[in-house]
């Protein structure tokens, strides 16, 4: 590991790792970010029609263009302060529900599984600390 403060101080692990993107596939690069932008609050930090990079701290979505708009579960969260309010803003964004928001028990959060406009699965969740608003 260097001691300075470029990217390669940062280095984990035996590959050397630097940091973590998530890939996703989308039909309709403006429409995917600007769902993400606007209506998931993530920040541009890339944009062309064949790849795109959001983020949200240290987190990165990448969009890659190409995408035939099939359905596809991705795995992606993300933690939203409320819930239902966040579902109902998915909707006014171009995106669906697909499962409203339940409360999960010990796992400690209520969780709703949405797609967005490029009809990729991903999922939001509320940490317990308040019942969602309806």
């Amino acid at each position: 590991m260097t001691s300075n403060n470029s990217p390669q101080s940062y280095q984990k692990g035996r590959v050397g790792l630097l940091g973590t993107k998530y890939l996703i596939s989308v039909a309709n690069m403006d429409r995917a970010v600007e769902f993400y932008r606007d209506v998931i609050g993530l920040d541009v930090q890339v944009f062309s029609p064949y790849w795109s990079e959001l983020t949200h701290g240290t987190a990165t979505v990448a969009l890659h263009g190409g995408g035939d708009g099939s359905f596809a579960e991705t795995g992606l969260s993300f933690t939203v302060k409320d819930i239902s309010e966040a579902c109902r803003e998915i909707i006014k964004g171009g995106g669906s529900v697909r499962s409203e928001p339940e409360d999960r028990g010990d796992e400690g959060i209520y969780l709703a599984f949405v797609t967005d406009t490029e009809n990729n699965g991903i999922m939001i969740s509320q940490v317990k600390e308040s019942e969602p608003e309806n």
